[in-house]
């Protein structure tokens, strides 16, 4: 499973969160180069980012784990989705709804490669500042892409997040 989104989502957040192992991640300390690329206007105590992907896995039952790849947010580091994304069963595309032009990048890709997804909207905060249907309009999604919010921190929330996704991937071996 992949997961995706803009710089600062939550990406690394969510790995971490539901990873029964110590998730693999590839942060790299924000220069003040990359501060002048990257918007921290929202992730203001950011102090790290993602430069190559986040790595973690949860066993589903005894015969089944699911492995967790979080690609990097910026699109400078593009080029490595093609490989991360082999053989993905599907993407959640975490948005934050403060920031939704960060996220079309991953949607379009999802698109474009027929990869079943789902768009979490990340509550910062405990809130998000668009309804899930305004979310849907925005990111120009059709009705066959699920829209939810989640808690990236909650990972209860998470793993209900990552089951719309499996469930759109086995809807799809089904059909």
């Amino acid at each position: 499973m992949v997961i995706s989104g803009g710089f600062g989502v939550g990406k690394t957040t969510t790995v971490g969160s539901i990873s029964e192992i110590e998730p693999l991640t590839t942060e790299a300390a924000i220069t003040e180069v990359a501060a002048g690329v990257d918007d921290l206007t929202h992730t203001p105590r950011k102090t790290t980012t993602t430069v190559a992907m986040d790595f973690g896995c949860i066993t589903i039952d005894p015969t089944l784990k699911l492995y967790l790849f979080g690609t990097p947010g910026q699109e400078r580091f593009g080029f490595m989705w093609d490989d991360i994304v082999e053989g993905a069963v599907g993407g959640l595309v975490i948005v934050d709804t403060r920031r939704l032009d960060d996220c079309y990048a991953a949607v379009d890709y999802f698109e474009h490669k027929g990869i079943p997804f789902a768009v979490a909207v990340n509550a910062f905060d405990g809130r998000v500042e668009h309804t899930l249907e305004e979310v849907r309009w925005a990111l120009d999604v059709t009705d066959g892409v699920p829209v939810v919010v989640f808690d990236a921190r909650k990972t209860g929330s998470v793993r209900d997040a990552l089951l719309v996704v499996l469930e759109l991937a086995l809807a799809r071996t089904d059909g």
